[in-house]
């Protein structure tokens, strides 16, 4: 059926309009000065974001098949550090609007972004608005925003904690920002993304292929699932983000699986001085808008479990033999190290764990280790926390104080198969500097008289005593 004349003129008509667009974007890209632009443009981001926003290199712009901007050796400073940076920035705008002296932001693209985000002495982020310029937040709805090949670091110059994650890519979509009045970019952020970094480092310590898949809506943010290697483990986990009430809350689950506590140990002892594999998991939850704070708040368990270790460099066996006559071994080398595990480390950096590995020689087999922990109010409280080697066993009680930075009432025996305490030491203080016990139990103390009385024990068991443990880990057989 042949067109009708008034469509065809219509279609004559849209069609030479889209001719004169696709004229008038030639044009302007062949004799429009970008350059001239570049002022007002650094002017307008700096306005909105309250930062200082520069263009290092040149600015262009084309218009077909969209109009796109690209700028070259962008920087975004705020009190007197660079937060952002990126080799080229590609802002795509949507060309209609422009007609109407409206400018719709649709796409942005940035090829190796760094962003650093710094936390000063005074307890201020880089990134913070100076109180007399804060106001509405901008309007935002993007299609899509990606970068590739980034970094993204943190510091807290008053802890000394950091990390860099490198070799990152971002696919962000759906991301709109309300602008609502009002303080908390987060309460008004919605977006879906997938996150990836080759590596993250933190010290000395090193976890690749991270990836994470984040949906965010209207101020609760989903990070699941979260997967990363490290130490030749491969972890998992997930992180629920509540940013809509008064004081921000997080939901943390976290597991890995098998890794290598030779691959751990390498930041304790250049020397290989263990082997095998173990496992971690965390649940917990906190609230707080400071380290502190989330410490204070936080609740949940710990977990660390591993089976058939091998240690080189003691033979714990041997030297559990000669602790009852000659005391000279430490039992809170032991228990701290192989119950507090990674978590323990973390929070009692000031303690030498590295000493248990300058033994005399030898070599012990650990056949099991339990380290379960309840957290409540950032006191990690031990639930069932102990080891058996082929002979042996050492177990601990007590507490990690995460707020006060103190042990509390830590205690590591050496028991017998009912439970009972064969030898024990006490652990208190400050994490930096803890104050270890002597030994203290009746059956370390030495002489013909006691040695025997405990062959009599030996032949006549079942007397009674306060049992000090009667978890999972059963004695040597």
């Amino acid at each position: 059926m042949p067109m009708s004349k008034p469509l065809r003129v219509i279609g004559y008509a849209i069609g030479a309009f889209i001719g004169l667009l696709v004229l008038a974007a030639i044009a302007l890209g062949l004799f429009l000065d970008a350059s001239a632009y570049k002022p007002r443009f650094e002017a307008a981001a700096s306005g909105m974001t309250g930062m200082e926003v520069k263009v290092g290199g040149a600015l262009g712009i084309d218009f077909f098949p969209s109009a796109l901007v690209t700028l070259n050796d962008v920087h975004i400073r705020n009190r007197g550090t660079d937060v952002v940076t990126a080799r080229k920035a590609r802002i795509k705008v949507d060309l209609l609007p422009l007609l109407r002296k409206e400018v719709r932001i649709r796409q942005i693209a940035l090829e190796h972004p760094s962003l650093s985000i710094e936390k000063g002495r005074d307890g201020k982020f880089n990134f913070q608005k100076p109180e007399a310029s804060r106001g509405r937040l901008p309007k935002l709805n993007l299609a899509k925003v990606s970068f590739s090949d980034g970094t993204f670091r943190y510091r807290d110059k008053r802890s000394g904690e950091g990390f860099e994650a490198a070799e990152c890519r971002l696919d962000a979509r759906r991301l709109q920002l309300s602008g609502r009045a009002g303080p908390g970019v987060m309460k008004n952020l919605s977006l879906a993304a997938e996150i990836s970094c080759g590596q993250v480092r933190a010290r000395n310590r090193t976890a690749s292929d991270l990836k994470i898949t984040v949906a965010g809506q209207r101020g609760i943010f989903d990070l699941k699932p979260l997967t990363l290697t490290a130490f030749g483990g491969q972890g998992s986990g997930s992180i629920r983000a509540d940013f809509t009430r008064a004081v921000p809350q997080y939901q943390v689950r976290y597991a890995l699986s098998q890794f290598r506590i030779e691959e751990f140990l390498k930041t304790l002892s250049p020397k290989n001085r263990a082997e095998g594999s173990m496992d971690f998991s965390a649940d917990l939850s906190m609230q707080g808008e400071t380290m502190g704070r989330l410490r204070q708040t936080m609740k949940g368990q710990i977990s660390l479990r591993g089976k058939n270790l091998i240690l080189d460099g003691h033979d714990l066996d041997q030297a559990f033999a000669r602790y009852e006559t000659s005391q000279n071994f430490n039992l809170v080398d032991v228990g701290a190290f192989f119950f507090a595990g990674p978590v323990g480390l973390a929070v009692t950096k000031g303690y030498n764990f590295a000493s248990i590995f300058q033994g005399s020689g030898g070599r012990s087999s650990i056949r099991t280790v339990v380290s379960d922990w309840k957290v409540e109010r950032g006191i990690a409280q031990s639930l069932d926390v102990a080891m058996a080697t082929d002979e042996n066993r050492v177990a601990l009680q007590g507490g990690l104080d995460f707020v006060n930075q103190r042990f509390d009432h830590v205690t590591v025996a050496l028991i017998d198969a009912e439970g009972c305490i064969r030898a024990q030491q006490t652990i208190h203080g400050d994490f930096k500097q803890p104050v270890i016990e002597k030994p203290s139990a009746l059956r370390s103390l030495t002489g013909p008289v006691v040695q025997f009385l405990k062959q009599v024990g030996r032949l006549f068991p079942g007397g009674e005593c306060e049992v000090f443990y009667a978890g999972s880990v059963a004695p040597p057989k």
